[in-house]
């Protein structure tokens, strides 16, 4: 898994709506990257609900929090939209098929998808957290909320 301290490898990655999101556009603000296996799975839809209802939090701190994974965009929209996400961008990491999560280190080659993890960019583009759960484990947000709270 990539280290803090290191710069974060950017990205351009397409959103639920087919819209290009990268990392760079973000400069003012911290960036939440919390990957997830597969969608449609129940952890990992109750990872982006709970990213969805902490929305106005992140914004509080300054973070955009994305969604991300390997599933492609027509599946993420119909995903997003059974979710019912209004404000949450969930990016589909598909082609070149699990890149930005190989680039973080973090990618299951023997599976196809991504660990689930959560990573903090700051402005700056330097890693300043990074969390892996396990497979079946839903992440603690209040963790993460706790962390970002700190560093303001």
């Amino acid at each position: 898994m990539i280290q803090t301290g290191i710069k974060a490898p950017d990205f351009v990655l397409e959103d639920q709506n087919g819209e290009k999101i990268s990392l760079n556009q973000f400069r003012d603000k911290s960036v939440l990257l919390s990957f997830h296996p597969l969608a449609w799975t129940s952890v990992c839809s109750e990872q982006m609900k709970a990213l969805e209802s902490s929305f106005e939090i992140f914004e509080k701190f300054n973070v955009m929090p994305l969604g991300i994974n390997v599933d492609p965009v027509p599946s993420k929209k119909a995903w997003a939209e059974n979710l019912g996400l209004k404000k949450l961008k969930i990016l589909s990491d598909f082609w070149p098929h699990g890149k930005t999560a190989e680039n973080y280190g973090i990618f299951r080659t023997e599976n196809g998808f991504s660990e689930r993890a959560n990573i903090i960019i700051s402005p700056e583009r330097e890693i300043i957290l990074t969390k892996l759960y396990k497979i079946p484990e839903l992440p603690e947000l209040s963790e993460i909320i706790g962390f970002i709270s700190r560093e303001r």
